[in-house]
């Protein structure tokens, strides 16, 4: 296992918040700064059954670039708002919680840090969570930092 840091943002203050004070609970090592955007969504240019596509081809590939930049600024305002110059960062796409533990494999990841928006109960049976599901899935320790609003 190697000793590299999988930091995830999300890009909010609380995000922000959270990875700060998970560092500070961590040992040393390679960062790697990521967050998880949305798949690519054919059917907005395909469309499905009888409906046709929403967007020209044109107009997709705006959208997905746009999908695209708006991950690449997460990344790097986060990287930037923790003073870690020296972070590989790293747009994921897909389900946010697959995509992150999938990443961890994949690069063989010594710990996550995460923050969680503090959704129990009944919100998080709906709304689902990611930190739960990183937590339950991850090949590694997960710090999951929590919101105190």
């Amino acid at each position: 296992m190697t000793d590299s840091i999988l930091l995830c943002a999300d890009g909010s203050e609380a995000s922000s918040r959270a990875l700060t004070q998970g560092l500070a609970v961590v040992r040393p090592g390679d960062v790697i700064v990521a967050t998880v955007i949305d798949a690519p969504d054919p059917m907005l240019l395909t469309g499905t059954g009888f409906a046709g596509g929403t967007l020209s081809e044109e107009e997709y590939a705006v959208h997905e670039q746009a999908v695209e930049d708006e991950g690449r600024r997460v990344v790097e305002a986060a990287k930037a708002a923790l003073g870690v110059d020296s972070a590989t960062t790293v747009v994921l796409r897909g389900d946010a919680g697959q995509a992150i533990c999938q990443h961890a494999v994949e690069q063989d990841i010594a710990v996550i840090v995460m923050g969680t928006r503090g959704h129990g109960g009944i919100k998080r049976a709906i709304l689902g969570s990611v930190a739960d599901h990183v937590v339950r899935n991850a090949p590694c320790p997960v710090v999951v930092v929590g919101n105190p609003e």
